[in-house]
């Protein structure tokens, strides 16, 4: 009876545990860097959106998701993956850290 017990009592909370763990979600917006996404834009920059964004990176900002509708940055975890789509339109899968606003990347995919 005890071991039936523990049983499921080990079940409800493997369970439970699994029921609270944050699912990925998608966010959509461009992939820029963290410089030009605090202006809400590449303009002025007298480059395409793509070499403004890789030029940033290579003086020190960060690759962010933009969202230019919600006036919205996320910060993203993981700096390698966001670097052949910099400039473009994604969708970016994760799950969102509300505090820091900073998104635990999954995967990325061109928004077209």
């Amino acid at each position: 009876m005890k071991r039936i017990a523990l049983t499921l009592a080990g079940t409800l909370l493997i369970t439970s545990l699994s029921l609270a763990a944050p699912k990925d979600q998608t966010y959509t917006g461009e992939i820029t860097d963290s410089a030009c996404a605090t202006m809400g834009s590449h303009a002025g920059m007298g480059k395409p959106a793509k070499d403004c964004a890789l030029a940033c990176i290579q003086r020190g900002a960060k690759f962010v998701l933009f969202n230019a509708s919600a006036k919205t940055t996320y910060q993203l975890d993981d700096q390698k993956k966001p670097a052949q789509f910099a400039g473009a339109k994604v969708v970016v899968t994760g799950i969102l850290d509300d505090s820091t606003k900073t998104i635990h990347v999954t995967g990325i995919k061109s928004a077209s």
